[in-house]
């Protein structure tokens, strides 16, 4: 079954659409990550990231780069599922799913206003690459309080636990 899904768009598309805000005034922020299983953690920094401008592309780590991220058995969810699951939530304006190790490609594609990422990175654990190139597309970066406690390992490990009961 294919999910439909509108705000799933391709690099290009996602360009496209980011100049039509650009057009708008409107500031566009920037986040990425897995989000294999949608938990408090990650509601509180997307939601916190839309907060920082007037809409918020998503860059979702695809399934080839999850497995080498975070070993063979993720992600639980595909990347069609989990693109569909943020793009339910209202703080989504669009999600663009990247394969590569780096996020270097899409950020020179989308040059975002603001990129964000959870306050347990800094400038500098940031990869090099991916604050160069958000240096050279002027992008402000954010890192936003960190939620401690929630994780997608040990809510795995919470399910395994309470399957076991």
């Amino acid at each position: 079954m294919t999910l439909d899904n509108p705000k799933l768009l391709t690099l290009p598309a996602a360009a496209a659409w980011r100049e039509t805000q650009r057009a708008a005034g409107r500031k566009v922020v920037l986040t990425n990550g897995v989000f294999d299983l949608l938990h408090t953690g990650h509601l509180h920094t997307l939601q916190a990231s839309r907060r920082q401008g007037d809409a918020l592309v998503v860059a979702l780590n695809a399934d080839a780069s999850v497995k080498a991220l975070k070993g063979p058995l993720r992600p639980v969810q595909t990347e069609e599922q989990r693109a569909f699951a943020l793009a339910a939530l209202a703080c989504v304006d669009a999600v663009v799913v990247f394969g590569t190790p780096r996020l270097t490609a899409e950020i020179a594609a989308l040059r975002p206003d603001v990129y964000c990422k959870a306050g347990d990175y800094t400038l500098a654990t940031l990869n090099p690459e991916e604050r160069a190139a958000l240096e050279a597309a002027g992008t402000r970066i954010e890192f936003l309080p960190f939620l401690p406690g929630f994780s997608t390992t040990s809510l795995i490990a919470r399910i395994r636990a309470a399957g076991e009961i």
